[in-house]
């Protein structure tokens, strides 16, 4: 299994388990993430390029992966998304690097490099 497909199914089986308990707390919060990418004053995709930049400032490989995937499916283009990454590196510093690393890796399988 790629490493996107095996994302996609972990986090569909781990979502499907997590949800299918009957913690408000858990889906009200899930329920904001989902309310908080929607498009408002901000469309929905800057609104995930700047998920993608604080996910990689925040050095979360889980959410990086989605932010990009979504990035992908909203029409940001490779040069945008190397943009991002400048600007995670510069807010976030070298410690975004192995971080980057497994973007780009992720980006490029999905883009099917």
């Amino acid at each position: 299994m790629s490493r996107v497909e095996d994302f996609q199914s972990f986090r569909q089986k781990m979502n499907e388990r997590i949800l299918g308990t009957e913690n408000r707390a858990i889906k009200r919060f899930f329920g904001v993430d989902t309310l908080t990418y929607e498009a408002g004053k901000l469309d929905a995709r800057t609104k995930e390029m700047l998920g993608l930049a604080s996910s990689m400032v925040l050095r979360c490989d889980d959410c990086i992966s989605y932010h990009i995937q979504k990035c992908i499916e909203l029409g940001v283009s490779e040069e945008e998304m190397f943009e991002i990454f400048s600007v995670a590196l510069t807010v976030g510093g070298s410690i975004v690097i192995p971080h980057l690393r497994r973007g780009v890796a992720f980006m490029d399988e999905l883009n099917g490099k």
